[in-house]
């Protein structure tokens, strides 16, 4: 299998790994469970990714990573959105 491929497919994966809570999160507005601090920790940890993959020239890390940093602060947005204050 080619390299590139694979990692495009583990990126993906990885990307998408979010998604399902962002769609329940949209569905009922309720964000009780989830955690800001892990959203912020990923959110960061997901952007030096996205450097690195910059820094080697690294497609499918730049490309995955930058999906997943979309959708964990769409995450994050709708978290400072609907919490109970």
């Amino acid at each position: 299998m080619n390299v590139q491929i694979l990692g495009l497919i583990a990126g993906a994966l990885t990307a998408i790994a979010s998604m399902p809570q962002l769609i329940k999160v949209i569905k009922t507005k309720n964000v009780d469970d989830i955690s800001w601090l892990m959203l912020v920790i990923l959110i960061s940890g997901l952007s030096l990714w996205i450097w690195y993959g910059f820094e080697q020239d690294e497609l499918p890390i730049i490309l995955s990573n930058s999906f997943a940093v979309l959708v964990n602060i769409t995450l994050f947005i709708y978290y400072l959105i609907c919490r109970k204050k």
